[in-house]
């Protein structure tokens, strides 16, 4: 046991050094005088769509199985938390320090049934709600403002437009403003796809601003509604919508290399003939 207390401790130490690294290498990306032009030119805002970017790449390296490649985009991503760290501390606003001071305070309060005290062990796992509640209590003092009494406080528009949907609906189900069953939620998808259709009608009849936004809407409420039913079918729309991307993605590669493997290109053949090039390609990629 001391030998493995000594290992941790040197690794402990090692992973010290190598986080520090990092730190100093961004100081001196931002820093004034002596950094990189575009690195000190970048703002939370500007960096925000690289965040995403990176979080997105890391679970590709996780769907394909990559660890190589999962070890390198979780180092991208790490990237992002200190680019954000070091803004925040040039502001005087918080530094990376305070991050993760802040996210192992966070994950020691949220189980406390693991490293709480012998009757918090023995009382188990805490209401998840409940906890995340207070902890909004605990933000909104902490900041000033108005603790936000409704049932769809704290979903963040900074995530992803899929995640927000879901987050909306499930938190709207616990006070009863959901379907009883998928069958209405599907109901509620034909529904939307006639008003597309409506609003597209009324795009190609009377093309105007007006109109487009319209179908753009009913487009949104399509998608909300395909969520909702994934929702309640308990699968994940997400991951549904993957591996569909992935399903196309081996369909078409499929065809495309038989295309070529005839001397022909993809854009030089008809509708007709691709459809028949696309269905040939379903059978032979089927699982």
């Amino acid at each position: 046991m001391a030998q493995l207390n000594k290992v941790a401790t040197v690794d402990n130490n090692n992973m010290t050094e190598k986080m520090q690294e990092l730190l100093t290498i961004m100081r001196r990306l931002r820093d004034p005088e002596s950094g990189c032009p575009w690195d000190q030119q970048q703002s939370f805002k500007t960096i925000a769509p690289y965040t995403l970017e990176e979080a997105h790449e890391v679970v590709d390296a996780i769907l394909r199985d990559d660890m190589p490649g999962l070890c390198d985009e979780l180092g991208d991503l790490l990237l992002q938390v200190v680019y954000h760290a070091q803004m925040a501390e040039e502001i005087e606003a918080f530094c990376f320090e305070d991050v993760v001071a802040a996210i192992s305070a966070k994950m020691r309060r949220r189980h406390p049934h693991v490293f709480g005290s012998e009757s918090e062990l023995a009382a188990g796992k805490p209401d998840w709600e409940q906890m995340k509640t207070a902890e909004r209590k605990l933000q909104s003092d902490a900041s000033h403002s108005a603790q936000d009494e409704s049932a769809l406080a704290g979903v963040g528009i900074g995530q992803g437009p899929w995640v927000v949907a879901r987050k909306l609906q499930k938190k709207a189900s616990k006070v009863n403003f959901d379907w009883p069953d998928a069958k209405g939620v599907l109901l509620k998808v034909h529904e939307e796809l006639g008003e597309i259709e409506e609003a597209m009608l009324q795009l190609e009849q009377t093309p105007s601003v007006a109109s487009e936004a319209a179908v753009e809407d009913e487009l949104g409420d399509l998608f909300f509604s395909v969520v909702n039913l994934s929702r309640h079918l308990k699968l994940d729309s997400g991951n549904a919508l993957q591996k569909a991307n992935q399903k196309f993605e081996t369909r078409f590669r499929c065809m495309e290399q038989q295309i070529k493997s005839e001397g022909l290109q993809v854009s030089a053949l008809s509708v007709d003939e691709l459809e028949r090039r696309w269905q040939q390609a379903k059978r032979e990629t089927q699982t």
